[in-house]
């Protein structure tokens, strides 16, 4: 793989710890700016709609731009927002700049994996946005963890501004390595380009996304009481299974990227349904400790399995015109599914049948994704000629 990809992988890292890091301290943040710790939380819902809502706004916006040009825009923006988190003299400035930030997300995953599919041989495609978004995993694994460390050991200020360290590194190495032609901008105007995300095979991915994802934060949302509550284990046991569920998102990740190369529909469809096994297994998995641990590292394989799939199953639906909206609105579809995810793993709890019943409930968002796939590629094969065949 060229190291243009890899200078990908840097800013997707450095996004994934600004967008997680803060779940470890909210309790810092909190008792610093003098709020409740429901109203700390909203720094991460802020972010959440910043970038759902930020990542059409940015891609329509730059849309006439090199690809690079607005790469380098979006890490000049996620190091700014960043800075000025560190700098936030109030709760109220914090959560604009974390608003902010956000922008820089959807877009900079958006385009970027439009870029990385630019960068391979067409084969490889899969593989690319897989490898990308293996910044994100990292994220997850040592980022976090060591984000988290600093802000406790130092003060959450701390964080933010090693945080907009690495976006100074992101945007250097993506300066001096991603060429200036990847991705060439595409024709024509905005208006034609969001005719496209009103396609019912590019809609009705999007909707596959927000369920299939849905389904793993049902469930990750809440796995410290879990853990915890169902499982046995300790309140310092959580962190280094976590560890755990980190190593199958980088496995599931590069595994799902490798596959979907070879057959992406059949690797859509295998992953999630994989997915959705691992989430009913799970249910009686995680009443047993060994494994509760064995589980929650395939929940992190299966769930990121589906991410290149999931990417470049909408890339391929909006083949021909406004690749780079498509993109960017399936990143909004996985942070909705996020959100989603957790708020119906909060009713679960609280008005249905609990906490035990989580993995079985989340299973089913996947499954009902499979069926949304299996309509699409009906609806594909009904309305092509006679005799057109499949790539995938």
């Amino acid at each position: 793989m060229p190291l243009a990809l890899y200078a990908l992988t840097a800013g997707a890292f450095g996004i994934g710890v600004t967008e997680f890091v803060i779940m470890g301290l909210l309790l810092q943040v909190g008792g610093d700016l003098g709020v409740s710790i429901p109203a700390a939380g909203l720094l991460i819902s802020g972010y959440a709609l910043g970038v759902v809502v930020g990542a059409p706004l940015m891609t329509v916006a730059t849309a006439r731009w090199p690809r690079k040009t607005v790469l380098l825009a979006l890490m000049g923006i996620f190091t700014l927002g960043n800075l000025a988190c560190a700098l936030a003299p109030g709760y109220a400035a914090l959560l604009a700049a974390r608003v902010f930030t956000a922008f820089a997300h959807g877009t900079f995953f958006g385009v970027g994996s439009v870029v990385a599919t630019t960068l391979v041989a067409p084969k490889q495609r899969a593989s690319a946005i897989a490898i990308m978004f293996t910044g994100l995993t990292v994220a997850n694994i040592l980022g976090v963890p060591f984000g988290t460390w600093l802000g406790q050991a130092c003060g959450w200020r701390a964080t933010f501004w090693a945080v907009a360290a690495v976006g100074i590194v992101a945007l250097a190495v993506i300066a001096l390595l991603v060429p200036r032609e990847a991705a060439p901008v595409e024709a024509g105007d905005w208006r034609r380009d969001l005719g496209v995300l009103t396609r019912a095979p590019v809609l009705l991915g999007f909707l596959t996304t927000v369920l299939g994802f849905g389904g793993m934060f049902a469930v990750f949302t809440y796995i410290a009481p879990i853990l915890t509550t169902l499982s046995g284990f300790s309140d310092a046991a959580v962190s280094p299974i976590l560890l755990v569920f980190g190593g199958g998102l980088v496995i599931g990740n590069l595994v799902g990227g490798r596959l979907a190369d070879r057959r992406l529909f059949a690797t859509l469809i295998g992953s999630l349904l994989a997915l959705a096994a691992t989430l009913l297994l799970m249910t009686l998995a995680i009443h047993t400790r060994v494994a509760a641990v064995i589980f929650v590292g395939l929940l992190g394989a299966t769930a990121f399995a589906t991410v290149p799939p999931l990417q470049m199953w909408v890339l391929d639906k909006a083949q021909g015109a406004g690749q780079s909206l498509a993109s960017s609105f399936n990143i909004g579809a996985f942070n909705l599914g996020n959100a989603g995810g957790a708020w119906l793993g909060g009713v679960v709890i609280a008005h249905g049948p609990g906490l035990g019943a989580l993995p079985w409930v989340g299973a089913l968002l996947p499954l009902a994704a499979v069926a949304i796939a299996l309509r699409v590629r009906q609806l594909e094969g009904a309305s092509a000629p006679a005799g057109a065949g499949r790539a995938d």
